[in-house]
Parts: C-alpha cells; structure tokens; sequence
C-alpha cells in the first residue's frame, strides 16, 4: 500500500512475523506468525503506527508464510508450507470496516499433492490467485468463488525444466500488474521462472528461465513491470533484469552487493 508514515516501528507479536502486508485500504496491518501458528490483523492509527493489541487474532498451524487480502478486500489467505506445516491455505472473510477475520467454510483447502502453498499474488482483474510452492517446486492457480471465496484449483505447472532431478524449493511470486506475466524463483536450480498468462481463464503457460544468484529467496518487481530484482541469499548480491514487455523474457543487466543473507526486495513508489 502506498501512503505516507512516521518512520516509528510497533512489535506486534512476541515472535517475528514472516510476512507482513496492508490490507487493499492501508488501514491495517496483517501479519502472518510461522512459529505461533498464527495468523494478526492489527488496526493502522492516523499517524500510521500498526497499535496494539491486534484486533484479530487467529491460530491456524505452523508454518503460516503469508497473509494477503484478495483485490475485492473481502478476503484473506494464509498458505502454509508443507514439510514443517499442514500443506495448506487457510480462507478468510476479512471486514474491511473492522479488520476481523472469519473462517470460511471449509476453513482451508488442502491441495492433493505434496505441494506446500508459501507465498501468493492476485491476478489485477480476473477473480483468480497464484501460489508458489516450496516443496512442490510449482506455481499453482485457483479461482476464488467471489461470493464466498473459497478457491478451486485451476492448474499446477513446474518452475524447473523437464528432467531436472536436483534439490530445489520455491520462494516467492510476483505477477505483473497488467496481468500478463508471472514469475516465480527457483532456490536450487538457482533461476527465476517466467510464465505467460491466459487474459481470460488465468491459466499459465511456461515462458523460460533465466539464471540468478544463488539461493533467489526474495525478489521483486517494479510497480511498472519493466525490471526484475532477485536477491541471492547465499551470494548477498542482488541481481537485475529487463523484462519484456511481448514475450516475459528477462534480460541480466547488472548485478549488486547488498549484504549478507538477503531476505527481502521491496520497491516503493514515491510521490513527488
């Protein structure tokens, strides 16, 4: 969300969160616990401080890696991994007036495979969500039941080339905001996939693979879709792209130190 702060910082849980976002209005803050098993929503006060205690408060599993409301902001969902969690997405209503969660009915879906659901992004128009998976090395596509969002499972497609048998994990995924591409890092094979997406079903389509530094655990994209970021946790250097705008392709410019143990890509938009 984009707005303006007061540079003061609010713990919000007695353990670090693993993800943290906005909801579609900036008025709170939702906070996914691996460790607490524990999904927060914590009201934004006019200063722009997350207070406490959190209006919502919710216990899901271990393993919950992240929390995002859908672009209608009426609802939520939590994924947890599969090797130290359930294998799970946890669905929420969210009120937006309130910042309440409520379970949906069921509560959470639990795909068939060994996929573990890590990190997510919504399709910009389409009633459709994305999400990478850790120990399936796969991007998965649901359609969200825009009454009562609950999510059905669209397709499951590799981020690894065929054949490849070694160790590898997904991280995160960011999809362009005109919705044409996808992407998501490969932590083993050490690439960044790209995928094209159908503009009426949502469905994915392999575009190719570039290679980034070691261990891509966090990337980013910018807000325009132009450039790629992807931080190489084993190497500290962050690593930059060219996207096209035709094909997805990604293009190696240039690369950079950055320190070490790389967790996270952010890139802001300014005003002025």
């Amino acid at each position: 969300h984009r707005g303006q702060g007061t540079g003061v910082t609010n713990d919000v849980g007695a353990v670090g969160a693993f993800d943290v976002s906005t909801d579609r209005t900036g008025r709170f803050v939702l906070s996914a616990y691996y460790y607490q098993s524990t999904a927060a929503v914590h009201a934004v006060n006019d200063d722009g401080v997350a207070t406490f205690p959190p209006v919502e408060w919710r216990f899901t599993a271990q393993g919950a890696h992240a929390i995002l409301t859908d672009r209608s902001n009426r609802f939520a969902y939590v994924p947890h991994i599969a090797n130290r969690g359930p294998n799970r997405i946890y669905q929420f209503r969210f009120d937006a007036q309130t910042g309440r969660l409520t379970p949906g009915d069921p509560p959470f879906h639990g795909p068939e495979e060994y996929l573990g659901p890590r990190a997510l992004a919504f399709h910009p128009f389409l009633d459709v969500v994305y999400f990478s998976d850790e120990q399936g090395s796969s991007v998965t596509a649901y359609a969200i039941d825009p009454d009562e969002g609950t999510l059905s499972p669209l397709q499951t497609i590799s981020t690894l080339p065929a054949g490849y048998t070694g160790n590898n994990t997904c991280s995160q995924i960011r999809i362009s905001s005109t919705g044409e591409f996808l992407f998501a890092p490969n932590r083993g094979h050490n690439s960044v996939a790209s995928f094209r997406v159908d503009d009426t079903t949502g469905r994915l389509t392999a575009a190719g693979r570039v290679g980034t530094e070691p261990v891509p655990r966090a990337f980013g994209l910018d807000p325009e879709g132009r450039f790629l970021f992807a931080a190489g946790q084993q190497s500290g250097r962050l690593a930059s792209y060219a996207v096209d705008h035709e094909s997805g392709d990604l293009t190696p410019l240039e690369t950079y130190e950055v320190g070490n143990n790389p967790m996270s890509v952010q890139i802001p938009t300014l005003d002025g």
